[in-house]
């Protein structure tokens, strides 16, 4: 009688440290670097934020999005790291008070607390925002604050924020998120568009002046909320 083959899933542990920080080294150098990424500081913060540490995926440095449970995914290293730096304020990321809607692993997160960034970070699920600060805490960024609530209500306590990353996808900006937007030169990076077709999307804030510019077509997770997409 023939055993079926099984080939067994490797593992973070199975690859060993060397083999992710060479995963991590070639994902900043080709998927990072070689599509313009150039901030010295940026390609820093991804070289050092461990990726593996937020997903539980063979290939946690793929050049693709990841599920990270509850129907969300974490989005490929080239779309964090470009909305990052689209949404870095005048005067960089030290100690600049950030929103970010949709904390899922955290991975996020982290990169901007590696920047220097004060965090707070709103996520609607219980179950991922709990994962969420473990992963931080555990990965070395204990202070990033994750709160749960609807994200697009924004979170007024913290504002106004000079960036707000909403990684989620909706018709348009919730009018909350703009509201607690910091007037002087405040930036927010949302997807925008249809739950197929979404533009990347920055959006200026001066005095009650608002710029919007679209970007790059990508696909987001719908977002979820009274000011977003209503869940079914």
């Amino acid at each position: 009688m023939r055993w079926p083959r099984f080939t067994r899933r490797r593992s973070h542990a199975d690859q060993g440290e060397g083999g992710l920080a060479r995963d991590r080294a070639r994902m900043v150098a080709e998927q990072l670097e070689a599509r313009g990424i150039s901030d010295p500081e940026l390609l820093r913060a991804f070289s050092t934020v461990e990726r593996h540490a937020f997903v539980d995926e063979r290939e946690p440095y793929g050049d693709h999005a990841l599920p990270v449970g509850a129907g969300q995914t974490i989005s490929q290293p080239y779309i964090v790291a470009r909305m990052t730096q689209v949404g870095q304020p005048n005067g960089g990321w030290q100690d600049a008070g950030v929103l970010e809607v949709g904390t899922g692993s955290g991975y996020q997160a982290a990169i901007l607390a590696e920047l220097g960034a004060n965090v707070i970070s709103i996520e609607r699920l219980d179950e991922l925002a709990d994962g969420a600060r473990q992963r931080l805490r555990q990965a070395g960024y204990p202070q990033v604050e994750v709160v749960v609530g609807d994200g697009t209500e924004g979170w007024p306590t913290g504002g106004p924020y000079r960036s707000i990353l909403v990684t989620a996808g909706g018709p348009s900006v919730p009018q909350p998120l703009l509201g607690q937007l910091d007037p002087d030169g405040g930036r927010l990076v949302m997807p925008v568009g249809s739950r197929e077709h979404q533009f990347l999307t920055l959006v200026e804030r001066h005095g009650s002046d608002l710029r919007s510019t679209e970007l790059e077509p990508v696909v987001f997770v719908p977002l979820i909320g009274k000011f977003g997409v209503h869940a079914h």
